[in-house]
């Protein structure tokens, strides 16, 4: 499936606080000896893979090569859609075929997506999370045959979405607002607007008074909106799902 051993396993998802992480943890448990599980993000907006999409390529754009990405964000569970394995570069990427995973498949040259033909002998009905993809990325780390099917990048839903999403897509602990874009060419003449407000662009947080919003280009290399010493979700009254626009002038 992948040139490039599995050296870890990371996991995405909107889990959130609660039993579930825990879950699917101890039933990775049993992986081979050396392959550690991470929990990377568990509190990705609920229900929004289409949001979860854009920072997808993002959050594991500077992250070890060799992670197997178990990635959950899946309203549709149980229904028909589709559960993948995504080789991209030196990564692989399990998830629904919800476009969760389509901004990755199209960012990365010759990535190789598959459906993934095989369940356990019982699964439950509303958490495959723990019993149909954990399971699958113990197979992969373990080398074992799994059935997949070839499918082209451009049938996975979510192929024919915008390069860039011009709304708020992730609020992290301090209340910044990381938006589904990623910066202009000339970042220090670029105006957003967001929430009836024109802000200007900083470098980053010190070279803004206290208690003013801004928007920079974060380490994620995704346009943020930040109040330096404050909450930005809280002066500017957004959330995930809440628009964004670049404006000259």
């Amino acid at each position: 499936m992948n040139a490039t051993p599995i050296e870890r396993i990371a996991l995405v998802t909107d889990f959130g606080a609660g039993i579930y992480v825990g879950q699917v943890m101890a039933r990775l448990s049993g992986l081979p000896s050396g392959v550690p599980v991470i929990d990377l993000v568990h509190d990705l907006p609920p229900f929004r893979p289409d949001l979860a999409a854009y920072l997808l390529p993002a959050l594991v754009r500077d992250l070890p090569r060799g992670t197997l990405y178990l990635c959950v964000v899946d309203p549709g569970v149980g229904g028909e859609r589709a559960g993948l394995v995504l080789a991209a570069g030196d990564d692989l990427f399990i998830g629904p075929d919800n476009g969760l995973l389509s901004q990755v498949a199209r960012r990365c040259k010759g990535a190789r997506p598959r459906r993934i033909d095989w369940q356990p002998p019982w699964t439950s009905n509303s958490f495959h999370g723990r019993d149909w993809f954990a399971p699958v990325a113990a197979a992969l780390c373990r080398g074992e045959a799994m059935l997949l099917t070839d499918l082209d990048a451009g049938a996975l839903v979510g192929a024919d979405w915008a390069d860039d999403l011009p709304v708020v897509v992730y609020v992290d602990t301090y209340g910044n607002l990381m938006c589904g874009l990623r910066p202009p060419a000339d970042p220090p003449g670029a105006q957003l607007r967001a929430a009836g407000r024109t802000l200007a662009y900083a470098r980053t947080f010190c070279e803004v008074p206290p208690g003013q919003p801004f928007w920079y280009e974060n380490a994620l290399g995704l346009v943020e909106i930040a109040v330096n010493q404050g909450r930005a979700d809280r002066v500017l009254g957004l959330a995930p799902g809440d628009p964004v626009q670049f404006h000259s002038g």
